[in-house]
């Protein structure tokens, strides 16, 4: 039977049964009848629950509570259309644990098996949104215990200021972000210029988001396993308004290093995650995780499903087991430099990778994308370069005009020519033989030739000792290099 031609009841037993059951635990399925003794059902999903308004495809009790339902469709109708369904189910289930504008039951779901549709029925605004996977019995435990107002009210009470070296812009990023988040928003970004302290403010917000108790879990993700070893140096070395260092009152987490990941002048001293605080969370848990989006990757989708990787790749995280990670893993996602060019193959595992988590996701970026727009939405918060110059933390550029014969003429190889061809992703180099081409002027940006590279040098050697020697490049906030003689 083809999946057109598919009933709702063979939805239900092939897809829908399927995911509750595979889950950590997993949920038991058993059909409603007379005298079944409700305040005894744990982790467990009734089928055909009667409410006032009908039948519930699925009733979800935890420790005797009945705390979601399930609308169930067959696997070609799109399920967002009929959370009204579930709506009308929850305010006709006179054995909810509370009553929301009429809502008797906090946590519906709309499915045809394949897509999943949630609503928390609590929130004054009800906006509805996909989401991975359904939640465990112990997730709906805790966002049920869950009260946002007390941390929304920190967060408001509280002066970012409180943070010491924050910036006049950083404390505005912060509070537009904030702001967002109280607003109910789950998709956020925040474009600020590269060179505006990035990730000092990723550390300054994250301890906020701890301190108010928004959040217990956080995911900090990269795209460089560097950015992840600076990223943690960050966090070792923030002082909190209490005068500790933050590692002293928060958990932080990394993955697996090696020492070309670092410095070596620099002192590092990571802490790696156990697996366990990713597939079995706990409340009790309070940490900070910092990963590289290619971990995460295949993690959750294993070496099959992660990044395309090339021998030489460094980035490739080949000792990632792929672990059961439940979507309530983190309770916010921050993923630096969200701009990224990826192919499209690469953005799609980028994309799952994000969305997997029922978290809200704070995206950083110096330039927004097309892609990266699609997924967390407009800037909540932006500075540009052009305002960091005018404030002076931003030093001012001028365009260097590099010309070459190479680039006026273009290069023109022989049949046969012993040339060297380097991968730019991995640096590595292999002789191969050229085939007959010319290559115009427009079409060198595959080319390089040593004296391509010497013209290129050389002008900017001299760009950069003129403006040196002038000292036109001197702010209050930059400082010479005394390396940088023996650089040039």
């Amino acid at each position: 039977m083809g999946m057109l031609n598919e009933s709702e009841w063979l939805t239900r037993k092939k897809r829908i049964d399927t995911r509750l059951c595979a889950l950590t635990p997993p949920w038991k399925i058993i059909r409603y009848h007379d005298g079944l003794n409700l305040s005894s059902l744990h982790c467990v999903a009734v089928e055909e629950f009667p409410t006032a308004n009908g039948p519930a495809d699925y009733a979800l009790f935890v420790k005797g509570v009945l705390l979601g339902i399930i609308e169930a469709k067959k696997v070609t109708v799109n399920p967002q259309n009929v959370l009204e369904q579930a709506k009308r189910y929850s305010a006709g289930a006179a054995q909810g644990p509370g009553n929301w504008d009429g809502f008797r039951v906090p946590f519906l779901y709309a499915t045809n098996g394949e897509i999943i549709w949630y609503l928390d029925a609590r929130q004054e605004k009800r906006v509805s949104r996909p989401i991975s996977n359904f939640h465990t019995a112990s997730a709906m435990e805790a966002l049920f215990a869950f009260d946002q107002k007390p941390a929304h009210d920190w967060l408001l009470d509280t002066p970012p200021e409180r943070i010491t070296r924050l910036r006049p812009y950083q404390v505005g990023a912060i509070t537009a972000t904030e702001a967002a988040i109280r607003s109910g928003r789950r998709e956020l970004l925040v474009a600020m210029a590269t060179g505006t302290g990035k990730t000092f403010l990723t550390v300054a917000q994250i301890y906020r988001l701890l301190e108010s108790k928004l959040a217990r879990r956080i995911l900090f993700l990269v795209d460089r396993k560097a950015l992840a070893a600076q990223a943690v140096r960050e966090f070792n070395a923030f002082n909190t308004p209490q005068g500790n260092k933050f590692a002293n009152e928060y958990e932080i987490y990394s993955q697996k290093f090696q020492k070309e990941d670092f410095g070596e002048d620099e002192p590092f001293d990571p802490k790696v995650l156990p697996n366990e605080y990713l597939t079995a969370p706990k409340p009790s848990h309070t940490f900070v995780y910092v990963s590289t989006i290619q971990r995460m990757a295949r993690n959750l989708f294993g070496a099959e499903g992660c990044f395309v990787q090339t021998g030489g790749d460094t980035e490739a995280e080949v000792d990632a087991d792929k672990l059961d990670i439940p979507i309530h893993a983190f309770d916010i996602i921050i993923a630096d430099e969200c701009h990224r060019g990826y192919t499209a193959q690469e953005m799609s595992v980028w994309r799952e990778t994000i969305n997997h988590f029922d978290a809200i996701k704070i995206g950083l970026t110096a330039t927004p994308a097309a892609h990266t727009t699609a997924l967390f939405g407009p800037p909540v918060f932006r500075y540009t370069v052009e305002q960091g110059i005018l404030d002076g933390y931003l030093v001012d550029y001028e365009p260097v005009a590099i010309k070459s014969e190479v680039r006026m003429n273009g290069v023109f190889l022989k049949e046969g020519e012993t040339v060297e061809r380097v991968d730019t992703d991995t640096g590595q180099k292999a002789l191969d033989h050229a085939p007959t081409v010319s290559t115009p002027p427009d079409g060198v940006n595959q080319m390089q030739t040593p004296a391509s590279v010497a013209v290129n040098f050389e002008t900017v050697k001299e760009s950069l000792l003129k403006g040196i020697m002038t000292k036109k490049w001197r702010t209050r906030t930059t400082k010479l290099c005394p390396t940088w003689d023996k650089v040039l």
